[in-house]
């Protein structure tokens, strides 16, 4: 039986009456790369920031490496590696600087601290950009010495809590690479993103979250397999999407619009893209695009919510957590 490297039972966190985690139960095994999925306000920074210490449960119980996160903090710190949305790194220090600060925090002699620093500054490609300070950074390189500097103690678990969000796609490509190199080499990482291709990419399993509680869990593989049928996405002129819903229902389970697309599913696949043609031909609607599209995670997330994740990024507003007072670590 694999060791499991994170484990909760209706883990719980409210803020006043506010409920931001509702009840998790979660398994991760050591060595997986699990991705903890859904929009913003779900629950998934509340959920990390208890797996890391940084915030109490308010029922329930987790372990992280073997470690009760509320008797055992000082343990499960020093398992782990964390990097958060917004990385805590001091603009007027240099890269090299603040590698080696966090080498000496974790109680490592000067020698092996700087011998670990050039080490992980090449790993994450910042050798060249070492001497410059933080502030003079973009994005992308900010994130990736987040990561580096959460790497000095080689951590047995690895936290990212969406760390992609905003980057360009060579950035988001290079973290990708960096979090398989670091999982092949062994190390738990558990993931939480809003982005669909991400979590597919990435994840061995993987965990949709909403409104505080967990609605599916698996490979993503096997959810998409679940929900089987490929889906026809239409767009049509202007000012006459309701009428081609009206129509797509007549030849399958209709879907929530997307972009300004009706969705339907289609259990005959590709058989069943002509007639619908035919129909909104006969019904007269001119058709903009017409696109056949496998079952993808947004179809899971619709299946289990009822809405879409993509796009809808920015209007569920913030976690709860993020929104309440901020609570010293135990």
């Amino acid at each position: 039986m694999p060791e499991i490297a994170i484990e909760t039972r209706d883990l719980q966190r409210s803020f006043g009456d506010l409920v931001a985690v509702a009840g998790v139960d979660l398994e991760v095994s050591a060595g997986e790369i699990y991705a903890f999925l859904g929009p913003n306000g779900a629950g998934k920074t509340t959920t990390v920031r208890m797996l890391t210490t940084l915030l109490q449960p308010s029922g329930g119980t987790a372990q992280v490496a073997g470690h009760d996160v509320v008797r055992d903090a000082a343990a499960v710190r020093r398992s782990i590696g964390v990097a958060l949305q917004e990385a805590a790194l001091d603009p007027l220090m240099k890269g090299r600087e603040l590698i080696q600060l966090q080498a000496t925090l974790h109680g490592m002699l000067r020698p092996e601290g700087r011998r670990r620093a050039e080490d992980l500054l090449e790993r994450v490609g910042l050798t060249q950009a070492a001497d410059r300070q933080v502030g003079t950074y973009s994005g992308g390189m900010r994130r990736r010495l987040d990561l580096a500097s959460a790497l000095v103690h080689e951590p047995k678990v690895l936290f990212l809590d969406e760390p992609t969000t905003g980057l360009d796609p060579v950035s988001r490509k290079s973290i990708w690479e960096e979090v398989e190199k670091l999982n092949r080499e062994g190390t738990t990482v558990f993931l939480t993103t809003q982005y669909l291709e991400e979590a597919d990419n990435l994840a061995d399993r993987v965990g949709i979250i909403d409104d505080g509680r967990i609605v599916v869990e698996g490979t993503p593989g096997s959810l998409k397999a679940e929900i089987g049928h490929p889906h026809l996405e239409v767009k049509v002129a202007d000012g006459t999407a309701d009428r081609a819903t009206e129509v797509l229902k007549r030849f399958g389970k209709p879907m929530p619009a997307k972009d300004g697309a009706a969705l339907v599913e289609l259990e005959t696949g590709a058989a069943g893209v002509a007639p619908v043609v035919r129909a909104l031909d006969d019904a007269g609607l001119a058709v903009e695009s017409l696109e056949l599209v496998e079952p993808t995670l947004d179809d899971v997330f619709v299946a289990k919510t009822g809405y879409h994740l993509e796009g809808d990024e920015g209007s569920e507003g913030s976690d709860p957590q993020e929104l309440a007072e901020p609570e010293p670590a135990p």
